[in-house]
């Protein structure tokens, strides 16, 4: 790995890290602390997604999610040898945060973990899916139109994720993450219905990608996949 690839793992190991740290810190803090209302627990989840983005888009282009790494990638937007580095700095930042909240703050509301109340697996099964293609376009829209460091479209990942925690939080838990989901659930031993956020969300972010090709991505606005802009100015210059 090069330096510059280096410095990508870094930035999606810390990134995600301070998703789940951030995410997952407040379930369990709200759940020593008898709750909290589900629009605080959803601005939350914005935080945790929006400040990791400001931080490292510039670096590795804060995919923070294997699931979007899988959807750039089926698309075309990144090459698939910048997948495996990036799964693996995206559940090792999971891991890292989650046994941080443990060690902080308790093994309380099962780390955070994701879990379909009541057993309603099928409608949970759903609802993750949609709110992760909701989340995969938004990705999308700033991966072809490029993002900047201050751009508003930066608001759309975290909006998403913010509005999934609001609607489907209470009955899922909101994952559309596999590394949110796994690293929780595996330090707390909860494993109940474990293979539906695994399935669902990575589904959902293949179905998104094979239907939405990518366009060309604005190179001077620093867009959302380093491959693609390597690849891009690559292409310029032999031409």
């Amino acid at each position: 790995m090069t330096s510059s690839g280096i410095g990508r793992w870094l930035a999606e190991c810390a990134g995600t890290g301070l998703l789940v740290g951030i995410g997952t810190g407040t379930i369990v803090a709200a759940g020593r602390g008898g709750g909290i209302p589900p629009w605080l627990m959803a601005l939350a989840w914005f935080a945790a997604v929006l400040v990791p983005i400001l931080l490292f888009v510039g670096v590795s282009g804060a995919h923070l999610n294997p699931a979007v790494t899988l959807a750039l990638a089926v698309s075309g937007r990144v090459a698939w040898r910048e997948a495996i580095p990036y799964w693996t700095a995206q559940f090792a930042g999971a891991f890292a945060a989650s046994f941080a909240v443990e060690r902080s703050l308790g093994t309380g509301s099962h780390l955070g973990a994701t879990l379909p109340a009541h057993g309603l697996v099928a409608p949970a099964f759903v609802a993750e899916a949609g709110f992760t293609a909701v989340l995969v376009a938004s990705v999308f829209v700033l991966a072809d139109s490029g993002v900047g460091r201050w751009r508003w479209r930066l608001l759309l990942p975290p909006a998403a994720v913010g509005l999934s925690t609001f609607v489907i939080g209470p009955w899922t838990g909101s994952s559309l993450n596999p590394a949110r989901t796994l690293a929780p659930a595996v330090l707390s031993g909860t494993y109940s219905d474990l293979w539906l956020y695994l399935v669902a969300v990575p589904l959902a972010a293949i179905v998104v990608a094979v239907g939405w090709k990518p366009r060309a991505v604005d190179i001077e606005d620093q867009g959302v996949s380093p491959a693609v802009e390597r690849e891009s100015e690559a292409g310029e210059l032999t031409d």
